[in-house]
């Protein structure tokens, strides 16, 4: 009967959390047969048998939550108690009598185990709401600091579009009206006339495209196709239509390069083409594009213009956004003057962070 007893208790204890209310009947339905049983054979069995009882009360006050089971849990359990004396008092004789005062001794302690378990579980539901607070106000924190950023970049946009927009759509009007009026310039007028305005139409639909990004990040897609390498013909035969000379050199395939690739360096030659123009006019511009190792490697550098050296070249944001572009890909970006008076730009992005 006792080893009964001990494989019943082994199998509720394995399954004590799943059914704690059915395990905690049941191992006080087998205490209760296994002590009448051995009350009637004339054995008394060791107090350790009710350590199983125990650890299921123990289980009982911490994970069932529900009171209602709790309560019939212990009425079911008592009931069973109650029934193990009375078949007791009925199967052995008096001068053998081993019941009510010895198994309330053992009993007597066995609400404190349930005690543990409740104050267990309420230490853990006080964990739980303290931990969801931190989250409630790191989440409230989170969404302020976004609904912030959102407001700054729908005054940035607001700012953009009365100031930067305006003016820029003014200056694409008059190259349009130079345009126009093409028969009355010069040959060198009617092609710097029609580079501004092609300059002015592209910028403009970039322009919009990020005024749309800024006020509604999920709605970032571009209503133009992003430049790419594909486009650099262009772009470098605008600089040359201003007035400038480009020894262009590309060492490898740039159709097959990845999209956050490419347009980072026409970023790149596009600004170092700029800086060119506006700190070195009339300087020769030497571009190189070349695959080494799983990189690429773009290096943009001119001389010394005719109105004077580099000095402050690079020093305003356009050398600052270059570099933010290079790092969010991995890359490298270094940029200085030259002994010749020149200035040079080379990044270095992997192509494997990218995407290839």
């Amino acid at each position: 009967m006792l080893i009964g007893y001990e494989a019943v208790a082994a199998l509720v204890l394995v399954l004590r959390r799943r059914l704690p209310v059915t395990a905690f009947v049941t191992v006080v339905g087998a205490v209760v047969v296994s002590v009448t049983g051995g009350a009637g054979e004339g054995v008394k069995l060791s107090p350790l048998v009710f350590l199983p009882l125990a650890v299921l009360l123990y289980n009982l006050g911490s994970h069932c939550a529900h009171w209602s089971r709790t309560v019939l849990a212990m009425l079911c359990g008592g009931a069973l108690i109650l029934v193990g004396l009375g078949v007791n008092r009925t199967t052995v004789t008096a001068g053998d009598f081993r019941g009510g005062v010895d198994v309330l001794a053992v009993l007597a302690p066995m609400p404190l185990a349930w005690a543990l378990g409740f104050a267990a579980r309420t230490r853990r539901a006080l964990l739980a709401a303290a931990e969801q607070r931190v989250a409630d106000a790191t989440r409230a924190q989170r969404l302020r600091a976004e609904r912030a950023a959102q407001q700054e970049r729908v005054r940035i946009a607001r700012e953009m579009h009365d100031v930067v927009a305006h003016s820029l759509t003014l200056l694409v009007v008059h190259a349009e009206a130079l345009r126009a009026r093409g028969g009355e310039l010069p040959a060198w007028a009617r092609t710097q006339a029609d580079g501004l305005a092609a300059a002015g139409r592209q910028t403009g639909g970039e322009l919009r495209d990020l005024l749309r990004m800024l006020r509604d990040p999920a709605d970032a897609a571009p209503l133009r196709p992003t430049p790419g390498l594909g486009d650099l013909g262009a772009l470098l035969d605008s600089h040359r239509a201003a007035g400038g000379t480009v020894d262009v050199r590309v060492g490898t395939e740039l159709a097959s390069l990845p999209s956050p690739v490419q347009l980072a360096g026409y970023r790149i030659v596009q600004e170092s083409l700029t800086n060119a123009r506006r700190h070195a006019p009339g300087s020769p511009v030497r571009l190189t594009v070349d695959g080494i190792a799983g990189h690429l490697r773009f290096e943009v550098a001119n001389g010394r213009g005719a109105g004077g050296g580099t000095t402050g070249a690079g020093a305003g944001l356009g050398l600052v956004s270059m570099r933010e572009r290079v790092d969010a890909l991995g890359g490298e970006l270094t940029a200085g003057p030259t002994d010749d008076g020149g200035f040079r730009v080379v990044a270095t992005m992997p192509l494997e962070a990218a995407g290839v």
